[in-house]
């Protein structure tokens, strides 16, 4: 077992400064006086991570009763008009970027502790007394980020394309704190699904490799005594790994080490982290069955795939287990560390040939999925990533049988949406990848999105996981690949 604390404190050493910035907001329709049960808005121009302070005095009589205030945060404008007392989703309502507090003294600054992300912020005086009522004087935000702005320039050879390529920055950009942060609103940990698309699209902008780096250093420190690495991390007040552990997650530390290693050059650390590389093979494999076909299970979050509760994962499990080999491989071949090559291309072999065997429906020339069959846009695009069968000529047959399929499972969010996208890439299908690129990513931008949603469906804008899009988060990291798409895969003008 490698030493894991040890790993820690080389994560620790590469902890980023953050860098700030002050920005204030334009007040909507130029109001800033505060009768008691009114409210305004102000609203920052962009979306924003960081704390907010204001300044106000009061007119009228001396202020002879403290003054109640709700202040909320909203990424988006929809969030404006939430009722959130009505909350009744299934995930802490504490998630809700809400404050309520009294002011007995106007004549200092307040300042509000929490960190928040947002564009909009809207103060609301819920009782005041008759006497008095507030002016807002000054407001500002102490914006927080470990990307730097000055080393990214939009991309793109149209407006659309600029547009997604600068939507995409700043969603990557909000999310690059002490780690790789899924979402500043919510969860605000690092999960390894979001790291790996994360750090694609940081080497085709900021290039933070140390970022990088640290994040794949406190995933392996964080490893429970098996050596399994958990689905997400939890940074603060203390780095500990969470108690969810996720077949594709953990094999995605693999993918992800690949990754770094072929945009960074740095084959030290890649070889330092490669035990607890190997070490997710190993566990992996355990779940296999003597016919090399990975199990059904209802288990919920055994494996993610996508936010879909209705999605079969055998069928991509097996898939994303395959793809992580074949990444291994890569990592032993660059390193020459080619002592347990051989045992590895006949686990890739044996796990294909199963997949062929067992997967494939022969009738509909489509992979399916648990005992129902199922046909799904998840189980396609990861065949396809993992190349199981025979070129591009094969995959873009596949994609237009989907494509023509009545009955397919869909896609629910961007962090599926990537991975389709990325299959129609290898499909030889690029104008059609280009155009999905632009009508998925590019319906948020038509919405006016700041930054890329955790959870978008073009039919259903306010759809929730949760029960609830009160607690949606509209900056969310697996989201910002556009970036990724048109900077490194070229995917431009249907190129």
């Amino acid at each position: 077992m490698w030493n894991r604390q040890d790993l820690i404190s080389k994560a620790e050493k590469l902890k980023p400064e953050l860098k700030h910035m002050t920005v204030r907001p334009v007040f909507r329709d130029g109001v800033r006086t505060l009768e008691s049960e009114t409210s305004i808005v102000l609203d920052f121009g962009n979306h924003y991570v960081g704390y907010f302070s204001f300044s106000a005095s009061t007119e009228g009589s001396h202020q002879d009763a403290p003054a109640l205030l709700r202040i909320n945060f909203c990424e988006s404008e929809r969030e404006l008009d939430e009722e959130n007392d009505d909350y009744n989703g299934w995930i802490s309502k504490s998630w809700i970027q809400e404050e309520l507090i009294h002011v007995d003294d106007f004549s200092a600054l307040v300042h509000l502790n929490r960190r928040y992300a947002f564009r909009y912020v809207k103060i609301e005086a819920i009782s005041l007394s008759s006497k008095y009522n507030i002016v807002i004087e000054d407001a500002y935000a102490d914006t927080v980020t470990s990307a730097d702005d000055n080393s990214v320039e939009v991309f793109g050879n149209n407006d659309l394309e600029r547009e997604l390529d600068k939507v995409s920055i700043r969603t990557l950009r909000n999310c690059m704190q002490e780690v790789f942060e899924d979402g500043p609103k919510r969860d605000r940990r690092l999960w390894m699904g979001d790291l790996r698309l994360q750090a694609l699209s940081n080497y085709a902008t900021f290039k933070d490799f140390n970022l990088v780096k640290r994040c794949l250093y406190l995933f392996a420190g964080c490893a429970d005594d098996e050596g399994r690495i958990p689905a997400c991390l939890f940074i603060s007040p203390n780095i500990v790994g969470d108690d969810t552990y996720m077949f594709d997650y953990s094999l995605f530390f693999i993918a992800t080490l690949r990754d770094y290693m072929q945009y960074s050059g740095d084959e030290e650390s890649v070889r330092e982290l490669l035990p607890a590389a190997i070490r997710q093979w190993e566990l992996s494999k355990e779940r296999f069955n003597g016919e090399d076909l990975i199990p059904d299970s209802d288990e919920i979050g055994w494996c993610f795939l996508d936010w879909n509760l209705d999605l079969n994962k055998q069928a991509g499990a097996q898939f994303v287990y395959i793809y992580s080999l074949k990444a291994l491989k890569e990592i032993f071949i660059q390193l020459n560390e080619l002592e347990r090559l051989p045992e590895l291309e006949e686990e890739i072999e044996a796990k294909t040939n199963a997949a062929r065997k067992f997967l494939w429906d022969e009738n509909k020339g489509l992979f399916v999925s648990g005992a129902d069959r199922q046909i799904s846009y998840a189980t396609q695009s990861w065949a396809i990533l993992a190349d199981v069968l025979n070129g591009p000529q094969d995959y873009f047959e596949l994609m237009n049988r989907l494509s023509k399929h009545g009955d397919t499972c869909p896609m629910i969010t961007p962090y599926m949406n990537h991975v389709y996208v990325e299959a129609l890439i290898s499909a030889g299908m690029k104008e059609e990848a280009y155009i999905h690129m632009c009508y998925y990513w590019g319906g948020m931008v038509r919405e006016g999105a700041d930054t890329f949603y955790e959870l978008y469906d073009p039919n259903d804008p306010n759809q929730s996981p949760y029960g609830s899009c009160t607690v949606n988060s509209y900056c969310h990291a697996w989201s910002c690949t556009p970036t990724y798409f048109l900077r490194i895969r070229h995917l431009t003008n249907g190129e």
